[in-house]
């Protein structure tokens, strides 16, 4: 059994960690707020940016179609874009994401599909390691970034650009966490290179007529839409995990101060013990005389 003075030690202890997890979860609902403004903000733009490109896409007969939307006409080597988050503390948020990459890639190698990993933040490196060092193939550094923007997005999408372009694979997919709130972030997977077409056009843009071609502004748009993509997954990994850090150092803050009352009661059970224990002894020692 601890002693007095150990039982005070972890008591202490444990109230300083109560309030790092108290602040660590006030700062969190702080920034919440604006990264799921900016989050939710660059939703419909995106969409609107795809229901464009689906009429464009639409006009363009095979031949003639950027190799960004027909692709290389393979599907044998995929690439994986993880986009995880550079720092701890927000309970399973990673681990799902990761979870979630892991099963494409198990689901494609079953499939007799060659995968590769380009991953995205620090901490889905690790455990992806683990069992498929030999497929990373590139990571890029957000660490030295406060907050991850269109600049970066810009950076990452330019490279897997290159990388398509260069052969590297035939299709690649972007694997992060789509914010719905503070207490849910869905692991999604969606097809990024080559840029999916949708089927159905809208019959509204039937006719729009594009100047100078529908080639040249697929031309233009396809690499943007890729950035536009990226950076949507860069916002969401920003809030989810504002989201889900204020979640987890919620449930820290609750569970240091369950665990603070049970110490505290064997705490005061012990002394009590060891009053009462002086009491006799001196009363014995009394009647002694």
């Amino acid at each position: 059994m601890a002693s007095l003075k150990e039982l005070k030690g972890r008591i202490n202890s444990v109230k300083s960690t109560q309030k790092i997890t108290k602040a660590k979860q006030m700062v969190a609902a702080a920034k919440l707020r604006k990264a799921q403004a900016a989050a939710e903000a660059a939703r419909p733009y995106a969409e609107r940016l795809s229901a464009v490109m689906a009429s464009l896409a639409g006009k363009v007969s095979g031949d003639s179609a950027p190799r960004l939307l027909a692709g290389t006409g393979s599907d044998q080597r995929h690439l994986l874009v993880v986009v995880n988050t550079d720092k701890g503390l927000c309970g399973g948020l990673n681990s799902n994401i990761v979870k979630e990459a892991k099963l494409q890639a198990k689901a494609l190698i079953a499939a007799g599909k060659d995968v590769s990993f380009y991953l995205v933040g620090k901490k889905g490196r690790a455990p992806i390691k683990r069992d498929y060092e030999s497929r990373i193939t590139q990571s890029f550094d957000t660490s030295t970034v406060r907050n991850p923007g269109f600049e970066e997005a810009e950076a990452i999408a330019a490279e897997l650009i290159a990388m398509f372009e260069a052969g590297k694979f035939d299709v690649a997919h972007l694997v992060y966490p789509t914010f719905k709130s503070a207490l849910a972030q869905d692991p999604t997977t969606v097809q990024l290179i080559p840029v999916p077409a949708p089927a159905v056009a809208d019959a509204s843009d039937a006719v729009v007529e594009y100047e100078p071609d529908e080639e040249a502004i697929l031309a233009e748009l396809l690499p943007r839409y890729v950035k536009t993509q990226v950076f949507g997954a860069l916002l969401e990994i920003s809030a989810s995990e504002q989201g889900a850090s204020m979640t987890a150092m919620d449930n820290a803050t609750r569970n240091a101060g369950d665990l603070i009352n049970k110490l505290t009661i064997i705490y005061n059970r012990q002394r009590q013990a060891a009053i009462t224990t002086e009491l006799i002894e001196i009363i014995a020692g009394a009647e002694a005389l």
